[in-house]
């Protein structure tokens, strides 16, 4: 059952976890902006996708869970789910809907999902597969005909999957996130698809006007090269994709995503090595894609969407961010091909994902690390 209320005492909590506190131009209290709804509980929860015709929010829980919640309160599971290899920044990760499905009645539906596949010896990556979800009952759901479409290469690590999937405005297309797995230099190598975003049909084969659809596979799959750790992946209303990147030691990314680009990772960063090593910026490489929008110190992104909602109707075509480092809610306003910080919402644990409400709302769920509670949040303006 929902478990509701209203969060009390938010302000003073914030401001001890924020650590950019009061130096963060635009910096306000969550609370002091939202009212702020509390649901149920989740364990390592990850990605977050609301069902267009019924409301339905569902959930991935890094562990292999997919659980959901109707918007009166009841909670309902997916079995089906493949095994997932849990363990880093690995385990399951998105869960979308393929486009054009709006029945009313949540009885089946065609879904995608990614999370990290064991390969040989100590060796994983990241996998996409595309599904029938049938629903028994309102509260059970199962994964059928379950096919793997996509897969990065097997290799050593369990970091930067990035796996995130989002659908082109026209629902053509299927455009996935590739991290680096934290080896850097396969982002500059065209012979694999580590450290880009791919574009498929939405069978998975590589889409034509790829930008080297001439070359042998994977290099037909890649939009873009030269990514790190891309986390948020959206469409504005422009039909513009961008992209939302962790750093490494500072330098966390917001680009707009060109097609054939370079975005210059490892060889330039608005940041360094974690070992304090210099890495060269943007600006001492014109030839390579240099983001929007860059943070030093980091926001640590986990999740980003484009507001379209009419209940904060000055922040549409707004990018909302889930930022986990200092914990909270960053929003950017674009202006043409770049972007600014326009305000930080601080909050007292971090956010690992961000979502749109049918009404407009914005839920967030939190990060749940080292054992803290992630708790569902809805948020609403609060009442001048």
């Amino acid at each position: 059952m929902m478990r509701t209320k209203l969060l009390a005492a938010f302000s003073l909590l914030a401001i001890s976890l924020a650590s950019c506190g009061a130096n963060r131009a635009g910096e306000k209290d969550a609370q002091d902006v939202f009212e702020i709804t509390e649901f149920e509980i989740f364990e390592k929860p990850w990605a977050m996708e609301f069902d267009a015709g019924t409301g339905v929010l569902f959930i991935t829980e890094m562990q292999g869970s997919i659980r959901f919640r109707w918007p009166d309160g009841r909670l309902g599971s997916v079995t089906g789910v493949p095994k997932v290899d849990y363990g880093g920044q690995g385990g399951l990760g998105d869960f979308i809907f393929a486009p054009g499905q709006d029945s009313s009645k949540l009885d089946s539906r065609i879904v995608y999902l990614s999370w990290a596949e064991a390969g040989d010896g100590d060796t994983r990556g990241a996998a996409v597969a595309r599904a029938k979800m049938v629903c028994a009952t309102d509260l059970a759901c199962e994964l059928q005909d379950l096919a793997v479409i996509w897969r990065q290469p097997k290799v050593s690590g369990r970091g930067h999957y990035s796996h995130r999937l989002t659908f082109s405005p026209d629902g053509q297309f299927l455009y996935i996130a590739s991290g680096d797995r934290q080896h850097m230099t396969p982002a500059q190598d065209l012979t694999n698809n580590l450290g880009s975003i791919v574009r498929l049909l939405p069978d998975g084969t590589p889409a034509t006007g790829n930008p080297f659809a001439d070359r042998p596979s994977p290099t037909n799959q890649i939009w873009s090269f030269g990514h790190r750790n891309i986390l948020g992946l959206a469409f504005d209303a422009e039909g513009r994709l961008w992209d939302l990147e962790h750093g490494p030691r500072g330098g966390d990314e917001l680009n707009l995503v060109r097609k054939g680009a370079n975005y210059g990772w490892p060889v330039v960063s608005e940041g360094k090595h974690y070992s304090g090593e210099r890495i060269p910026d943007h600006a001492t490489r014109p030839d390579l894609s240099a983001p929007a929008v860059s943070w030093n110190p980091v926001i640590a992104p986990g999740d980003m969407i484009v507001y379209g909602g009419s209940l904060f109707p000055d922040w549409q075509g707004q990018v909302l961010i889930a930022a986990m480092n200092p914990a909270g809610l960053v929003r950017v306003a674009i202006d043409g091909d770049k972007a600014r910080e326009a305000a930080f919402y601080s909050m007292p644990q971090r956010i690992r994902s961000i979502a749109e409400g049918p009404d407009g709302a914005i839920w967030v769920i939190e990060d749940g690390r080292r054992g803290d509670r992630s708790r569902l949040l809805k948020l609403t303006p609060r009442a001048k």
